[in-house]
């Protein structure tokens, strides 16, 4: 029997197996995919997660990122240079996800991958996950199985705040002449924007939308955005897939599991960063496994309380945020992307060194006057 089996080999459960491995426990990650494995993600990723582990992501990045360009319908643009420590990082998941998968495993940890989780069981002081290669057990389990993942119902979080945004994305092979540069638009698409993230040998061009509305065609926002590039992206494959963001605080825990990563809703409702509430959310189920097993009954209550209490009281001001951004983009793109600190403050968030709870009252009055008043 397993001290605690991970269902999903994600960055939340890349990073909860490797803690636990580090601290001596018996881990398992089930993964349903081969690993490693494609997954749809512009792949930024806060260079403020190097703090959280003790070795160098260098091998599982693709390229460094140190300006930002903002246009509005494909004109007016805005350029800035990210004056932080460390510019934002360009992944690509299937060599990231993977590359944290190993770690764990140097760590002791065990990986399935290429098998799916059927179905669990708990059996008065320990889970039984039945996969299609046969049952496991452990004392513990973490879900780390993403937006889609049947654990969160299976362990009866039937009604979990979330908002499900949509999503498309294009991996486009090209030859990045400016690999230092993120580029946001914001204009073609309601309530969301559009996003060109370079790699060292192409583009994750992607559109999303994080507060609801209306239809959009995607596909052909995407082409007409893709143009504006030289970049013909009909000739590569398009994923869509949902995004699950924080939608206000909630229990995470029930009898010996934990919820982690997209399961537990924590993407940023502003930008759609999961990459790093992710890992953050791994690295606290960890800590609460470890301290279960060794004996702290409300280890797990603990967890619920300080993902909520760190995590979720930065996303109410984020939902905040977004919810007047999205909503009247125009005045935002003016009063804030084109504001001559708009993009430097924008480029602190994406690299973990500015929280909203800094600058969102501030904000809001700008974009909603008379907010606070």
């Amino acid at each position: 029997m397993y001290d605690c089996i991970i269902v999903g080999a994600g960055p939340a459960g890349g990073t909860a197996a490797y803690h636990l491995a580090k601290q001596g426990r018996s881990v398992l990650v089930l993964e349903k995919e081969s690993l490693p494995r494609y997954k749809p993600c512009g792949g930024g990723v806060s260079p403020a997660i190097a703090q959280w582990f003790d070795f160098d992501f260098s091998p599982a990045i693709s390229v460094k990122v140190d300006s930002l360009r903002f246009t509005w319908k494909l004109g007016d643009p805005v350029e800035a240079k990210i004056a932080t420590k460390e510019p934002v990082w360009m992944v690509r998941r299937d060599v990231f996800d993977h590359f944290l998968v190993q770690q764990a495993q140097k760590q002791g940890a065990e990986l399935q991958d290429n098998t799916e989780v059927t179905g669990i069981e708990f059996k008065s002081d320990h889970w039984q996950v039945n996969t299609a290669n046969g049952p496991v057990t452990g004392r513990y389990l973490i879900a780390a199985d993403g937006a889609k993942g049947p654990m969160a119902k299976w362990l009866g979080f039937k009604d979990r705040k979330r908002r499900l945004a949509g999503a498309l994305e294009a991996e486009v092979p090209a030859v990045v002449e400016d690999k230092s540069t993120i580029h946001f638009e914001f204009g073609l698409v309601k309530n969301g924007y559009i996003w060109n993230f370079p790699k060292a040998d192409g583009y994750s061009i992607g559109v999303g939308t994080f507060i609801g509305g209306e239809r959009q065609d995607f596909k052909k926002i995407l082409d007409e955005y893709a143009r504006s590039f030289n970049v013909d992206i009909k000739t590569s494959k398009q994923y869509g897939h949902p995004i699950s963001i924080w939608d206000g605080t909630q229990n995470l825990h029930t009898q010996n599991a934990v919820l982690a990563g997209e399961a537990a809703c924590v993407v940023d409702p502003m930008t759609a960063e999961g990459i790093r509430p992710s890992i953050f959310s791994g690295l606290l189920a960890a800590g609460a496994i470890n301290e279960a097993l060794a004996g702290d009954f409300d280890a797990l209550e603990k967890y619920s309380n300080a993902i909520n209490e760190q995590w979720g009281s930065e996303m109410a001001w984020a939902q905040k945020l977004a919810g007047a951004f999205y909503r009247f983009p125009g005045i935002s793109y003016k009063v804030g992307v084109k504001r001559p600190s708009g993009a430097q403050i924008m480029g602190k968030i994406l690299c973990g060194e500015l929280r909203y709870g800094d600058v969102a009252g501030r904000a809001l009055k700008r974009l909603i006057p008379g907010f606070g008043g």
